[in-house]
């Protein structure tokens, strides 16, 4: 913890992980009020559960607070709130692990608007509920753009979620400005209002959970960082290593090299990172951990999966291993559900492995055991994610699970009147998308396996094996919307939800060009000899927001968030990019993050393509048109 003092009070405020200093449906409503705090000092509180997926102690817990935003302006947090979220579910591993993920909004209305110092030193402060404060909470050897909260109340507000603890949650806390500014550690802050604000908390949570690094190769903005002068880094994504010798030694990265990165050009060795400018590498040109805007490569994505994961347990209930079972019976398992894939269920008796197609019952009954010994039943729960590629991550508890029985057939079981009905499912509030699994568990009698059965518009969809879960990818669903319902067979129970398998629609809009260029059968173009302006428009025929990508040349996808200064203005392309802030914004072709990264213009024609990330995940197919700089 770092600790400030102002206005003659010592106050808490988050550990400062270096990546702000420097860079910087599961819907559900309702609120319940909850009383003050002596200790935080937080009062007139009210916990909004913005995404439950089960309950908190079971889950990995986000919660969000405001700073700042008096009681008349909390409809701004909360739309500022669906922002952050909004971004957070375009980016992987947390889109498909979304399910897993409890979000809840921490409503603290401010006496006065805005916070402390902003944007500069000589502002007034401000009467919050969390004292946040840019100029690391009007520190003057601090730095602008540093925004701290004070820690203490923070954890008080948090601790106000019933169920989270600092083991099972992670703060993020809002203030009402639009100056960019955020800090990153224990609590995450960012402004609410900023254009790229919503891309500072992935992230930091990055930081934070996963315990990745910065990419940057500087420490202070504008100040090229050196050469790197220590031993071979503890951080996962940098190292001194070459390709051979990753290879060779099966070290840091050495699965991964050759591939694609998702955030754009190819795993490999890239000079620069953990703020020096050479000596040192890393995976990709660019990611989310160097340059906000882009995804987490490979090898970071693999480090989140697994510390997502950490937060929870595969198994989240099963029949009770304590006693000895009869043989006279079923035994089961009830395990998560990921919205990007389903997870793989083997069970073994006496080490042989069962023939159950991965579901979470098995039927004692029809294995013809023999009285007069005991056998051994295990159900090992994996996450087969094609994210992770580490045998050690895969193994860990994290994406690996076992539970074990001793089964008697001796032992008879007692009469259960357990009914059947459903228990968890896929939230039916909102629309799912077309690439998502969709789950339905069931109660557990102890001599009955009930039978999940699934239809599409009316049509019975096939799903043998684990019946629980229904991956919708499988069924290459016709854009549109479709109804699936999912049903216990033999009765009357069952659930319906819409399908949304159209993709949310995009269009662009340029500045004047100096000609326009069609050719039958190719993509317009569009000649420019200078600086010019994108503008991309989102529709969808579903609520929830959508998030426009857009990338150039077949480099990684980019969130379009209008223009660093003013998320209402249009995106804006030039020759050499754009200094703000001293970092670069822009530059078509190559690009180009810091100022002396190559500004060379790359003239001639580029491709460049878009598309978008609807509420219900669904990736819209990439469009394209092409821009030719001349020089002019």
């Amino acid at each position: 913890m770092t600790s400030l003092r102002r206005r003659g009070v010592r106050r808490g405020v988050a550990r400062l992980a270096a990546a702000c200093l420097l860079a910087a449906g599961l819907v559900s409503t309702g609120s319940s009020a909850v009383g003050s705090t002596a200790a935080g000092e937080v009062t007139g509180a009210a916990v909004v559960p913005v995404q439950t997926t089960g309950p908190a102690d079971k889950r990995f817990n986000l919660v969000l607070m405001g700073d700042g935003y008096t009681a008349a302006e909390l409809p701004r947090f909360r739309a500022d709130v669906e922002r952050h979220l909004s971004m957070l579910w375009s980016i992987e591993p947390f889109a498909s692990y979304r399910s897993y993920i409890n979000v809840w909004a921490v409503e603290l209305p401010s006496n006065e608007s805005g916070v402390d110092c902003d944007p500069s030193l000589d502002a007034p402060a401000r009467d919050t509920a969390l004292d946040m404060g840019f100029w690391g909470g009007c520190n003057p050897d601090s730095v602008q753009r540093l925004l701290t909260v004070d820690g203490r109340k923070a954890a008080a507000a948090a601790d106000l979620v019933p169920g989270t603890s600092s083991a099972n949650r992670q703060i993020v806390a809002l203030a009402n400005s639009s100056t960019y500014g955020g800090a990153g550690g224990s609590y995450a802050t960012a402004s609410g209002g900023n254009a790229l604000s919503a891309l500072i908390t992935p992230h930091e949570i990055g930081h934070s959970l996963g315990n990745l690094q910065d990419e940057y190769d500087y420490y202070a903005r504008g100040v090229p960082g050196g050469a790197y002068g220590g031993g071979e880094p503890s951080s996962v994504h940098h190292t001194l290593l070459t390709e051979q010798q990753m290879r060779d030694q099966r070290a840091k990265w050495w699965r991964w090299l050759g591939e694609e990165s998702e955030s754009g050009g190819v795993i490999g060795r890239h000079e620069g990172g953990l703020y020096s400018t050479k000596g040192v590498w890393r995976p990709s040109r660019h990611s989310i951990m160097k340059t906000l805007g882009y995804a987490f490569d490979q090898v970071e994505r693999e480090v989140m999966v697994r510390a997502i994961s950490a937060k929870v347990n595969l198994v989240q209930d099963h029949t009770p291993t304590e006693r000895p079972l009869g043989a006279d019976r079923t035994v089961w398992v009830d395990t998560l559900h990921p919205v990007g894939g389903e997870l793989a269920v083997e069970w073994r008796l006496d080490g042989r492995p069962l023939t159950t197609g991965g579901a979470r019952t098995v039927d004692l009954r029809t294995l013809g055991l023999s009285p007069g010994r005991t056998y051994a039943l295990t159900a090992t729960v994996t996450d087969p994610t094609p994210f992770v590629r580490d045998p050690t991550v895969r193994g860990s508890a994290a994406l690996t699970r076992t539970v074990s029985w001793t089964v008697n057939p001796a032992l008879g079981t007692p009469e259960d009147t357990t009914p059947v009905a459903f228990t968890g499912h896929t939230a039916t509030t909102a629309p799912v998308g077309a690439r998502s699994v969709v789950y339905a568990d069931t109660t557990h009698p102890a001599r009955q396996v009930p039978a999940v059965t699934w239809s599409l518009d009316g049509r019975p969809v096939s799903n043998p094996g684990n019946d629980r879960d229904l991956d919708l990818r499988s069924l290459r669903l016709a854009p549109g919307t479709h109804s699936l319902t999912a049903r216990i067979a033999g009765t009357e129970r069952e659930l319906r939800w819409t399908v949304d398998a159209l993709a949310a629609s995009v269009s662009y809009e340029l500045s004047p060009p100096l000609r326009t260029v069609r050719r039958p059968g190719q993509p317009v173009e569009y000649v420019y000899d200078g600086p010019f302006t994108m503008r991309l428009t989102a529709r969808d025929d579903q609520d929830g927001a959508v998030v426009s990508q857009f990338r150039v040349d077949g480099d990684g996808w980019y969130t379009y968030y209008g223009w660093p200064t003013d998320a209402g203005a249009p995106f804006l392309f030039s020759p050499s990019g754009t200094v703000i802030d001293d970092l670069v914004y822009g530059k078509l072709g190559r690009s180009r993050a810091v100022p002396w990264d190559d500004a060379t213009p790359d003239y001639g024609t580029h491709t460049v393509e878009y598309r978008t990330v609807d509420a219900a995940g669904n990736v819209g197919r990439a469009q394209r048109f092409l821009v030719t700089l001349v020089q002019p």
